[in-house]
């Protein structure tokens, strides 16, 4: 679009008239394409569209307030350098990011104490800390032990785990454990007599001055309805209340299909659990992913189905006052590139900044076990987009899945580990899972169990 001087808009149109803090709030309700669009009108108006306290604003509207604020901080710059964040730069690196780069935060050190190596447990990051609860090791046992390491604002250093005393929840692996404000709420899981739970933990996080953290769990009255005893199933978190949790391997080893919400009462003590009926819904799985994505959406990829086959399927759960239902997002897998890798099971899925999910590892149906990082613009994903499913939207999210490329450090291909964000969306922090052994590394023998956590950096240059 050629340039325009300012005094073409004064002849006929009042839109030059206006206070630069009208147009300003003007831009602020505008799609970025639009934003883009209106920077090229004229002179004028560029230097507003473009300025850094306006693309400073759009990046809190589009990521939220508490984002931006940690971001800022993972920069690690002088109040002075902060002022001059350039703002419009760092948005389009976020909506194009293309690379990882991977960080070894564990190192062998006889001073240092640290988790086992072990698969299917929960890792959290809530209060600054990283927090690590059960999970399953060698020889099909559980662990019941809680460890935790507080971060801060040094998402690089070599961490230092405290094992923490807590007795409650007993043992368990394939359990969910989400962050509600700063709460753990923690539900399910096997023990290794293969018992099913279907109780529901809350956690708190303290720091101390001379006793470092604890971590009080109490169990959360229900009452009388709550969920089959399941292990495996996937679960988030969805507004600043709710939880909600899919599927999963119930009693005799059945693979679910349900899916449940529980809502916490104001002062966390009681949860009223309820179930969601919608027509049509993701078909019985486990293994698979759950991410928040919204206050009122959530977003499954993935997992085990009941013929023991490995899914690549996406469904967009919408939860609202009024009604709830499961939306499935279809896309061309042919058309992905290197698309024939995504079908996966025992993954991690994390929101990161920016509206993109964060895909991890994983197995395929021949137990092949992945060191991939896949990202898929969730930002694109709505309600009305999706229904009713059209070729359009196959396009769309084909060209919305992309892999990145790692680097620095190369962990290991692995599955049924556990990876959550940081406050900032920019680094994931990833531990444990099952990983290839020396032998036959896709038969049951060549197996072992991982005790490794490395961090995952958002490649953004500044």
């Amino acid at each position: 679009m050629a340039e325009t001087s300012a005094g073409n808009f004064n002849n006929g149109s009042s839109i030059a008239s206006l206070a630069s803090d009208h147009l300003f709030t003007i831009l602020l309700l505008l799609p970025i394409d639009s934003i883009l669009s209106f920077a090229m009108t004229c002179k004028k108006f560029r230097h507003l569209a473009t300025s850094d306290n306006l693309w400073e604003s759009v990046c809190r509207r589009d990521w939220g307030n508490s984002a931006v604020d940690a971001l800022k901080s993972s920069f690690h710059a002088d109040e002075q350098q902060l002022r001059l964040l350039p703002w419009i730069r760092l948005y389009k690196q976020v909506s194009r990011v293309d690379s990882v780069c991977c960080y070894k935060l564990t190192l062998p050190d006889p001073d240092l104490v640290l988790p086992t190596p072990r698969a299917s447990h929960s890792l959290n990051f809530v209060s600054g800390c990283l927090v690590l609860f059960g999970g399953g090791c060698e020889g099909g046992r559980h662990l019941d032990d809680t460890w935790a390491a507080y971060i801060g604002n040094n998402s690089q250093n070599i961490l230092k785990w405290q094992k923490i005393q807590t007795g409650i929840p007993s043992g368990r692996f394939g359990h969910t454990c989400v962050v509600i404000e700063n709460f753990l709420v923690l539900f399910g899981g096997i023990n290794d007599r293969g018992d099913r739970h279907s109780d529901t933990w809350l956690g708190q996080v303290s720091m101390h001055e001379n006793r470092g953290i604890s971590l009080s769990w109490r169990l959360v009255d229900v009452g009388s309805t709550s969920p089959p005893p399941r292990g495996a199933h996937a679960a988030c978190c969805i507004s600043s209340r709710r939880m909600v949790i899919h599927g999963g391997i119930g009693l005799n080893g059945v693979r679910l299909d349900d899916t449940w919400v529980i809502e916490l009462s104001e002062n966390q003590c009681l949860g009223t659990w309820h179930q969601i009926v919608s027509h049509p819904s993701p078909p019985a799985r486990s293994g698979h992913s759950l991410t928040c994505i919204s206050e009122t959406q959530a977003i499954l990829f993935g997992g085990r189905g009941l013929g023991y086959e490995v899914l690549n399927d996406i469904w967009v759960l919408h939860v609202s006052e009024s009604y709830s239902k499961w939306v499935q997002v279809f896309y061309d897998l042919q058309n992905v590139p290197a698309g024939v890798s995504l079908p996966r099971v025992g993954h991690s899925a994390t929101s990161m900044v920016g509206g993109r999910l964060l895909v991890h590892g994983g197995e395929d149906s021949l137990r092949h076990r992945k060191d991939d990082f896949w990202v898929l613009d969730i930002s694109c994903i709505s309600l009305e987009r999706m229904h009713p499913p059209g070729l359009s939207l196959k396009r769309l999210l084909v060209n919305k899945w992309r892999r990145l490329k790692p680097k620095g450090y190369k962990p290991g291909c692995r599955s049924f580990h556990r990876a959550c964000v940081d406050d900032s969306g920019r680094y994931l922090y990833v531990f444990g899972g099952m990983v290839d052994g020396l032998l036959q590394p896709a038969e049951p023998a060549g197996l072992r169990f991982d005790g490794e956590l490395f961090l995952v950096e958002l490649v953004l240059q500044l």
